[in-house]
């Protein structure tokens, strides 16, 4: 066997401007996430760390952080004194690197429950971090990347509910998203950011295509057969549907 990756990067060029990304079967019989980049590749796992490490035999650093916090709990301690110094924060945010570069891997291949699980644990990750970083700097290190991340999450959230064909549970997804990234401006201080912000922008589009696709009311639906109705000339049918509205409680019309 050799290690020369020649031979495997010639058969998958990489294309400027394309993220090229498959999934593949390891020999270990684990399913593995590989990135063409114009310098090689990168591999990631798709379960787990995405470097495949166990972090003192945790799934994760912020898994081990959070375990250090319940044992600091358990023992009486006060959670507000838990405090991650700048070795643990750096490491954190590393980790979280490695999560962002799986879960865009993972829109890409269209596996919106791997972007969910991915971009929810990056938010518990920024969460964790605000909560018990020891400096002011640490603290707000990652604060800036939770736009995306609200943005990210939502469209897997939208993305699932339109695969199951609802789209108005795509749009309270949405919504919800649009609010935090909002709240995230106010609370720094700078709202006006939010109307210039890239990821508000690419959800409000998304909610305008959905808007069409929204099932109309029954009752919306009988006052449009009542207007055709009216068109063609058919009153006994137009009668029949006022009758049907006003036994909804709606007014019939014309």
């Amino acid at each position: 066997m050799t290690n020369d990756l020649t031979k495997l990067l010639q058969d998958w060029p990489f294309v400027n401007g394309q993220l090229a990304v498959r999934l593949i079967e390891g020999e270990d019989g684990r399913d593995k996430l590989q990135i063409r980049l114009d310098l090689g590749l990168l591999q990631l796992e798709a379960q787990g760390r995405p470097d495949g490490s166990r972090p003192h035999g945790f799934e994760s650093l912020l898994d081990y952080y959070e375990a250090k916090l319940e044992e600091h709990q358990i023992e009486g301690g006060d959670p507000e004194q838990f405090l991650l110094d700048e070795e643990a924060c750096r490491t954190l945010r590393e980790e979280a690197s490695q999560f962002y570069h799986r879960y865009v891997a993972l829109y890409v291949l269209e596996d919106l429950e791997g972007v969910l699980r991915d971009t929810s644990r990056n938010l518990r990750a920024l969460d964790f971090m605000e909560r018990h970083a020891g400096s002011d700097d640490d603290r707000e290190s990652l604060a800036q990347f939770r736009p995306y991340l609200l943005m990210m999450r939502a469209r897997a959230l939208a993305g699932l509910a339109i695969r199951d064909k609802e789209p108005r549970a795509a749009i309270l997804a949405i919504d919800e998203a649009l609010e935090r990234i909002r709240e995230h401006f106010d609370e720094a201080g700078e709202p006006d950011l939010f109307e210039e912000s890239n990821e508000a922008r690419l959800l409000e589009g998304m909610k305008e295509s959905l808007v069409p696709k929204l099932p109309v009311s029954p009752e919306s639906e009988l006052r449009d057969r009542l207007t055709k109705a009216i068109e063609h000339e058919n009153y006994e049918l137009a009668a029949i549907l006022r009758d049907e509205l006003r036994a909804m409680g709606g007014r019939p019309g014309a």
